[in-house]
């Protein structure tokens, strides 16, 4: 029988967090929170106060993903900017406590939209709002300089595009379960066509709008899901928010339809207002949305190979691994196309 809470001991968790976190009881009550295929994200709850737990999934974990010391220093390092991040109260890497790194946040009201359903409960008007939101707060992460707020190191910005083709082919290699032939030709073609350097900057590494907490006045509570960022090139942020898009197009539901929905922008409206409030160069948008397929077919591949070893939590997952074949053709005609 499954435990009714993967990753966590509650009695543990009791000990440990009242001497962690201040004011904080020992008698805990856990809920997963739905969505997200990636780390487990539970409320914690002690009848009083309730906070937010995060580790890496049970099971198979690929190199570098999961990392939860690097989500906890980057939303503690983004507390005193314009973007909004919830306030980190301890991070644990003692892997005694819960058998993995974990971290302990606060809890923001917001809801991390996710399905064309639920914005079109809110209306066209109210939807493109949150949409021109999203992409300002994108703008906003962008113009942080990572060495103002102390994360020079937090990654290796000279040659992040050419490590980042390495880097998703070596996750494709980890999660091999099948063959795929078009993974290797996008390979090739990324390979041969890496662009030069481009002035360091924040890449959150997963950005869409379910990863944001949407306030009840319709603003931006939070980004959260830091999981994959780093310093690098942030253009490989506004490529993959676009390809989320894309791909509810072709499969509705798989990841995310939000963008879907009456009144949200276009991949047109959303480089425009990317571009009005940024200085970077979109000239070679093309590289970037097809490393954005690569990554995000490197990620579903991740996930698919935990769903057929019997490691995932949850429903949704028996067809994800189906997309992987359009995100790796949809990258090779981006490189065609552009």
């Amino acid at each position: 029988m499954a435990p009714e809470h993967p990753g966590l001991d509650l009695a543990v968790l009791g000990d440990w967090l009242p001497r962690h976190v201040d004011g904080a009881g020992s008698d805990l009550a856990a809920t997963l929170i739905a969505g997200g295929k990636s780390n487990l994200t539970y409320r914690i709850t002690d009848g009083s106060s309730s906070w937010i737990l995060r580790r890496p999934p049970v099971g198979h974990l690929l190199a570098t993903a999961h990392d939860m010391g690097r989500e906890f220093r980057m939303m503690s390092a983004l507390a005193p900017t314009a973007v909004p991040v919830p306030t980190m109260y301890a991070m644990c890497e003692d892997t005694e406590v819960l058998g993995a790194p974990f971290y302990v946040m606060s809890e923001v009201d917001g809801v991390p939209y996710r399905s064309k359903s639920e914005l079109g409960a809110l209306g066209p008007k109210r939807t493109r709002t949150i949409a021109e939101r999203l992409v300002d707060t994108l703008v906003d992460l962008h113009r942080v300089d990572p060495a103002e707020v102390g994360l020079a190191d937090a990654g290796r910005p000279e040659g992040f595009l050419g490590r980042q083709v390495e880097r998703w082919r070596k996750q494709f290699a980890a999660a091999r379960t099948r063959d795929l032939p078009s993974m290797e030709l996008l390979y090739t073609m990324l390979s041969e066509r890496v662009p030069a350097d481009s002035a360091p900057g924040i890449v959150h590494g997963d950005y869409r709008l379910d990863n944001v907490l949407v306030t009840p006045q319709d603003e931006m509570g939070a980004v959260v899901d830091w999981e994959l960022s780093t310093i690098g090139d942030s253009l490989t942020d506004l490529a993959l928010m676009l390809i989320y898009g894309r791909l509810a197009q072709v499969t509705p539901g798989a990841v995310t339809d939000a963008t879907e929905a009456a009144g949200y922008l276009t991949e047109q409206e959303i480089i425009e207002r990317y571009a009005a409030g940024s200085d970077r160069d979109l000239s070679d948008l093309g590289f970037y949305i097809a490393l954005g397929c690569f990554k995000l077919a490197g990620i579903v591949e991740g996930i698919h190979y935990r769903f057929v070893n019997g490691q995932t939590v949850g429903d949704g997952f028996a067809q994800l691994g189906d997309g992987v074949f359009g995100l790796l053709d949809a990258g090779i005609a981006a490189l065609k196309e552009n």
